[in-house]
């Protein structure tokens, strides 16, 4: 599924955008999307992993106008897929896989769904299916809000996980953000009533940012309105320590000076409204969070159901 070079020898026409497809929100043709698509070769164990593998644990989607797009006639049968009907889990930008297939492991009854545009974190996450003998993971090269909108069937998905997206912390790049208003309503349409909508981010601004868009959705409710405000919110926390407008939240090498973001929103000082989710217990600590902790970011949990 790796990206070939157009021909040369052919001008390039536009295809036309299908309305409902990630591309009709305008995202494709150099406008913004909500990720940078990193390398996409495979070496050694993941190349490996990917031509033994790949057609029985990836999903091979019909593509629209790019190579992370699915066309928008496509829709994915779950059951026919795992052969059985159970809750479905999605998780949005899955990286190396190592949350997903955890909770794969622990959760044999469901079947889990792992979303990527990173080809080498998915061949990673097969070789992990098959180091432990997994059958209810699959793993999609797509752009999510497309999987969201077109190939997933309405009401089908029983929990959607998005941890520690990319943050975009300038604030030409908040567009980019991947949880906006627009996604918001994809993932609800996604979602079967009473489903959940679970997210965490290490950085305040994002956590802040998340807060806001799915306050003004009418299709959820935040399961923790007004817990862990004051004093005991991470975002007091954050203001207090101001760790992130210090050091940017990463650890200061030796002999190098701190590095502030200079992008973790206004400091209110006390944080009263609150609405955080404790930390979800089916989220294994991955390395990049435990790199977060290391660096003395507060995680920020939030957690939505489908109304």
């Amino acid at each position: 599924m790796s990206e070939s070079p157009e021909n040369p020898q052919q001008p390039h026409v536009p295809r036309p955008v299908t309305p409902g497809t990630q591309a009709s929100f305008g995202t494709y043709g150099g406008r913004p999307v909500s990720f940078v698509r990193r390398g996409t070769r495979l070496q050694g164990r993941r190349q490996a992993a990917w031509a033994e593998h790949a057609e029985r644990w990836a999903i091979n989607v019909p593509r629209h106008v790019a190579n992370t797009s699915v066309h928008p006639d496509y829709t994915f049968d779950a059951t026919a897929e795992f052969g059985r009907h159970a809750p479905l889990i999605v998780e949005i930008g899955s990286g190396l896989g190592d949350a997903i297939c955890h909770a794969a492991e622990q959760n044999p009854d469901t079947n889990f769904l792992a979303v990527e545009v990173y080809t080498p974190g998915l061949a990673n996450t097969i070789i992990k299916i098959n180091s432990r003998g997994l059958d209810n993971v699959r793993v999609v090269e797509a752009n999510a809000p497309e999987v969201l909108a077109t190939m997933l069937p309405e009401g089908s998905v029983s929990e959607l996980w998005v941890f520690f997206p990319d943050p975009w912390h300038k604030s030409r790049h908040h567009k980019r953000r991947l949880i906006q208003p627009e996604f918001a309503e994809l993932a609800a349409r996604a979602l079967k009533p009473g489903g959940l909508f679970r997210i965490a981010t290490d950085w305040s601004n994002y956590a802040v940012h998340v807060r806001d868009v799915m306050a003004g959705s009418e299709d959820f409710e935040n399961l923790h309105t007004g817990e862990r405000r004051g004093p005991e919110s991470p975002l007091t926390q954050v203001w207090q320590s101001g760790v992130e407008s210090v050091v940017g939240g990463a650890p200061v090498r030796e002999g190098r000076a701190p590095v502030s973001t200079e992008h973790t929103g206004p400091n209110e000082g006390v944080d009263e409204t609150g609405g955080w989710a404790p930390r979800f217990e089916g989220r294994i600590r991955t390395s990049f969070e435990a790199k977060a902790h290391e660096a003395g970011r507060m995680i920020f949990d939030l957690c939505y159901r489908r109304r």
